[in-house]
């Protein structure tokens, strides 16, 4: 007879591919975010790999569930994301979203002139920004714009860009993010022409 800790591994393998499907990730993909290989992520989701802290813990990171959900929690419903801020190069990013593919948002708070480097980057995707307060500087190919509250950006970001903070005050931002270079498509009625007098 099993007993209760068998119980609530054996749940971890379905609960794991119900929240993989849910999402619409492939093993492939979440083997490429977790560095777990495809063949352990297989034989976890079926049962035939017991589950282990090691595992399951890059697992809800790239899921951005608390461990729990994957043990056996049940579920409260709640649609809140529980963002825990990432802070890098002085930079604070609060993720607006769970899922680890397709277009992901997330809320960036700039510090006055951070950060320091001055290197133009590129990468793969397709970048949307808003900015809710202060001021930001983007610098993407030759040219050199500063973007005030209220004001939209977007840009490939195979194009050499960087984006700072000139000050004086911190920066509130958000940025819809499509990895693979996904366009974002704003579906929103042109306002109306002023008519002519």
């Amino acid at each position: 007879m099993a007993n209760d800790d068998d119980v609530v591994l054996n749940a971890v393998g379905p609960r794991l591919r119900d929240l993989r499907n849910r999402r619409g990730t492939t093993l492939a993909q979440l083997s490429e975010i977790t560095g777990i290989s495809v063949s352990t992520l297989s034989r976890l989701e079926s049962g035939d790999r017991r589950p282990t802290l090691e595992l399951l813990l890059p697992l809800a990171r790239a899921h951005q569930v608390p461990l729990d959900e994957l043990v056996a929690a049940p579920e409260t419903g709640d649609p809140r994301v529980h963002a825990r801020p990432i802070v890098r190069h002085g930079v604070t990013y609060l993720p607006l979203t769970r899922r680890p593919g397709g277009i992901r948002a997330f809320k960036s708070i700039i510090p006055p002139r951070a950060p320091d480097d001055t290197t133009l980057r590129t990468h793969e995707g397709y970048e949307w920004l808003y900015v809710l307060s202060g001021r930001i500087r983007l610098q993407l190919g030759e040219r050199d714009l500063t973007l005030s509250p209220g004001e939209v950006a977007e840009f490939d970001t195979r194009v050499p860009h960087r984006i700072s903070n000139p000050g004086p005050d911190p920066a509130e931002v958000i940025h819809l993010f499509g990895p693979q270079g996904e366009k974002i498509h704003v579906r929103a009625r042109p306002a109306a022409a002023p008519e002519q007098a």
